[in-house]
Parts: C-alpha cells; structure tokens; sequence
C-alpha cells in the first residue's frame, strides 16, 4: 500500500465522510449538517482523528453516525481511525450550510432559518411551507419525529410537514 501524506489522507477522510448520510436525516451528509467538526491526520501511526458533535449530546442516532464514520473512512484507507464525540462547542443549526438547508426543503422539511444566536426570534418567525412556499403556516405539534422536529400544516395547500427547529 502506497503511503499517504498527511494533507492527502486527510482530503481522503472529508470525501468519504461526505457520503455518511445522516440516519434522520438521510437527504444530508454529516458534512453539510455541520456534524463533523475537525478532521486531522495523524503520523503516529498513520491515520485520522475525527471529530464529530452529534445535534443533541444525547442524540439517539449517535452510535449509528459513528460506526458509520469509521466504516467509510477504513473503506477509504485512511489508516487508524479514532473517531472523538464533541459535544463542546454544542451544535446549532447555525452549523448548516445552505446546501444542507435547500436539500431538506426539497425533502419536504422546512429548514431552520439561520438566527445567529437569536433561537427565540427565529422560533416565532414565519414558517414558508417546503412544499408549495407560503409563509401561512400553523404549529400542530412541537415534537415531530425527531427532537429536532416539529410538525406544522400550510393554510394554503394543506399540507402537513416537518419543520426543523432552529436549535
């Protein structure tokens, strides 16, 4: 096997986390959700450290996420894996890129506004529903199918969705 340098094994180690999709969320990868936080090669012996910050410290899909992780990344032949479970700084979903963002409304959740620290303002913002774009949106439930999650209907097309909160 070809040895790799350290800026080549760690290019490698963010391709493949890219195709970890999130298992609540599976229209994201744990890349664009924000979730992996560092990436460093390490020379002794040769591999990667990880470090990844679950959406909630006791976030249910964390183990799933995990093993995950590591299978790409052996699957890439990065070396040794360690993976590091980050839960400092928390995670926002500030953390989301905005291709993170048009993705989960193409799956038919509303994204989470970016609120730069300001959560409560953008919880009573407007919701626009994935679905048909109107901002005419009512609360069903604050608990959707995730913690994350809450479930909302349109005025307008009736329709009933998701909405991922800004946390």
């Amino acid at each position: 096997m070809t040895k790799l340098s350290n800026d080549r094994r760690t290019e490698l180690a963010w391709e493949a986390l890219s195709t970890v999709l999130d298992p609540e969320l599976p229209a994201v990868n744990i890349v664009e959700l924000g979730l992996v936080r560092e990436v460093t090669a390490t020379s002794t012996p040769g591999g990667v450290r990880v470090a990844i910050t679950p959406t909630f410290s006791a976030c249910p899909a964390w183990h799933v996420i995990e093993r995950n992780a590591v299978a790409v990344l052996e699957a890439a032949g990065v070396g040794e894996v360690v993976v590091e479970k980050r839960i400092a700084p928390p995670w926002s979903s500030d953390d989301m890129t905005e291709g993170a963002r048009a993705k989960l409304e193409r799956f038919g959740i509303a994204p989470p506004a970016v609120h730069g620290g300001l959560i409560q303002l953008a919880s009573e913002a407007p919701v626009r529903c994935p679905r048909c774009g109107h901002p005419d949106t009512r609360l069903r439930n604050a608990f959707g199918s995730t913690l994350c999650r809450e479930i909302r209907t349109c005025a307008a097309c009736h329709e009933t969705f998701e909405r991922f909160k800004p946390l």
